[in-house]
């Protein structure tokens, strides 16, 4: 299941009647904000062919007609979808920089508040499913941005469009067969059932197929409802999914460790299980003992930065989207929300020379002055080139883009 999952969400991270109902439909999103254009309803003959021939394929997997008519009202072709999904890539960021922005002090306050707020509910879904409270929060901050990113676009529309385009065509018709499948069971209407431009959907972004086997009617009122402002069914179903993923109760998923002078990297990976690293030097980063489990040690930085001994439940994680540095960004940004502080190790400078810390007073202080980059968080990405481009415009300096030692100290100066 998470293969799939993982097919669909490379994100990152997330967005006519078969006879020919209204192609040009106007969908507004949750929440009175806009869809960007090409993710509108277009006209496209190909793609009315195709739900003409597939309303016989979705018959003979037991979707009614009914359930394709109220389905197909008002969707269409989306261009925009097919865009994105041919054009995306695996962006890669340095672990620093994913650990800044998967467990970014705001995100850390935010799940705390958010620990905080539906606290009995999330005890609850402990109690049911084993799995901690904090772990269930902070995969609901990674997926959804604690559900502010649910997702706009229409589900049936933007799969029956990948489905028809065929890049993946086999693996798209099957969640929009099961995303009928959703409506027909009455879990929510299909004016409703939205999510990013690959479908996924929800307070914690479950494609189709994944809701279909593992989504929970927690209270019982006869739905799944993963789409409305209440969490409940949505941090419920996560809690399953990991349940069913083999997370074990009472285990922690793995912590931060020092490793001894002279460890080899060849002893890293998931490779490489033992339950005795404590005897070959390696200490808890917090201090204390090792748990007596047995895990593996991952230093996905190189040996001498941020390492971490990760055991079963980490697997667990990996089954929700099957990267390390994912699994790492749940684990420390659950941490954080129960109370731990940031990671103990350290990172070398960057390309510029810069540490985390002269990163964030770049940011800080060219945000002083004026410019436009969002909350400093020592992330380097597009505002900050752009914030630094029209500083050494303003300032009658070449015009590069790329922060500099030099340029930090000139700001320092005012």
């Amino acid at each position: 299941m998470q293969v799939t999952r993982r097919m669909a969400l490379l994100s990152g991270g997330a967005m006519a009647l078969l006879a020919g109902c209204g192609g040009g439909a106007n969908i507004a999103p949750m929440g009175g904000g806009t869809i960007d254009p090409d993710l509108l309803p277009q006209p496209n003959p190909g793609w009315n062919a195709w739900v003409a021939n597939f309303r016989s394929r979705a018959m003979a997997e037991g979707i009614s007609g009914a359930t394709l008519d109220a389905a197909f009202r008002g969707a269409g072709y989306l261009p925009g979808v097919v865009t994105r999904d041919r054009s995306q890539t695996e962006f890669t960021r340095s672990l620093e920089d994913y650990f800044a922005i998967a467990a970014s002090e705001t995100k850390v306050a935010t799940g705390r508040a958010m620990l905080s707020r539906h606290g009995a509910l999330l005890r609850e879904i402990e109690m049911r499913y084993g799995v901690p409270a904090q772990v269930v929060t902070a995969i609901w901050g990674m997926e959804s941005n604690y559900g502010a990113r649910r997702g706009d676009i229409p589900v049936v529309s933007s799969t029956s469009t990948l489905a028809f385009d065929g890049r993946r065509g086999a693996f798209f018709e099957k969640q929009l067969i099961a995303a009928l499948g959703i409506i027909q069971r009455g879990d929510v209407p299909a004016s409703r059932l939205t999510g990013s431009w690959a479908g996924a959907m929800g307070h914690t972004q479950f494609i189709p197929t994944t809701f279909q086997a593992y989504a929970v009617d927690f209270r019982g009122d006869g739905h799944r409802d993963i789409w409305s402002d209440d969490p409940t069914d949505g941090l419920a179903s996560t809690a399953h999914y990991l349940s069913k993923s083999g997370w074990r109760m009472g285990e922690p998923w793995g912590l931060e460790v020092r490793l001894p002078a002279g460890f080899s990297a060849g002893q890293t990976g998931r490779g490489t299980t033992r339950s005795d690293w404590g005897t070959m030097g390696v200490t808890a980063a917090s201090g204390g003992r090792l748990p007596s489990l047995s895990g593996s040690i991952l230093a996905p930085a190189g040996i001498g930065r941020p390492a971490f001994l990760v055991f079963r439940n980490f697997g667990a994680i990996l089954r929700y989207n099957n990267a390390e540095k994912y699994g790492l960004g749940v684990g420390h940004l659950s941490d954080r929300i129960a109370g731990a502080g940031p990671l103990r190790g350290t990172f070398p400078p960057d390309q510029y020379g810069f540490t985390k810390d002269d990163r964030v007073e770049l940011q800080t202080l060219l945000s002083r002055r004026g410019f436009d980059l969002g909350t400093p968080d020592g992330v380097f990405g597009s505002k900050t080139e752009s914030a630094v481009s029209a500083y050494q415009a303003r300032e009658g300096l070449a015009v590069t883009g790329q922060p500099s030692r030099a340029l930090l100290e000139r700001l320092r100066r005012g």
